[in-house]
């Protein structure tokens, strides 16, 4: 099963991507994470990734699809994978498509979860996270039986400085912008697969799987 997920800052997609690994056993492939683990590594395109981030450069979709070749060269991507933070325009979705048709793995379908902006502003707003556990909260939808203090281990809850309106608009704007032209992408491609991110996880996550089984 191979997936690209595609939703807002707050739309759940982290969560719901952990429950697909269980269940499918594929691994979750987040470029961030790839481009920290190659400049860790200190790969070849881990090295030009470096430089590229310590001298303020944005890493070219070119380093960031040979990252991911490298991953996908793995053996644990034989039964699959979930795609997360790639691609996030059309021209990396073009390269995309070229790169695992290539490689003989091409996409199953793009997975969005669908959250309406004023509910991502409320969860977003509201989101409160421990420091000692790393627990999250939300102020509005499931706040903390005392306030400021982590149910789970009694460590103190902070709100992040850009969880404000401004910076959240700015954050949900960017990608409405950027990353809706990938909806009409794989539309076209008849690979889009829409989910609605409200409710319990777990209903949310049903109607994931159910998407994903239909084929």
């Amino acid at each position: 099963m191979r997936i690209v997920l595609l939703g807002a800052p707050g739309s759940g997609k982290g969560t719901q991507a952990k429950l697909l690994i269980e269940k499918y056993g594929v691994p979750q492939i987040s470029t961030g994470d790839l481009l920290r683990e190659a400049v860790a590594a200190g790969t070849e395109l881990g090295q030009q990734a470096k430089s590229v981030m310590e001298s303020g450069g944005l890493v070219s979709d070119d380093l960031v699809l040979g990252i991911i070749e490298e991953r996908l060269a793995r053996p644990d991507t034989a039964d699959g994978f979930i795609l997360d933070g790639f691609p996030r325009t059309q021209v990396q979705a073009e390269a995309l498509e070229t790169l695992l048709e290539r490689l003989g793995q091409p996409l199953d379908c793009a997975l969005l979860i669908e959250v309406d902006f004023d509910i991502l502003m409320q969860r977003l707003t509201g989101r409160l996270t421990c420091e000692a556990c790393g627990q999250m909260f939300n102020r509005f939808t499931a706040p903390p039986a005392m306030e400021g203090v982590c149910d789970k281990c009694g460590g103190t809850l902070r709100h992040r400085a850009d969880d404000n309106e401004e910076a959240i608009g700015n954050r949900l704007r960017t990608y409405e912008t950027q990353t809706a032209p990938l909806v009409d992408f794989y539309r076209e491609r008849g690979k889009l697969k829409r989910v609605k991110g409200i409710g319990e996880v777990s209903q949310i996550f049903g109607q994931i799987t159910r998407a994903l089984d239909q084929g």
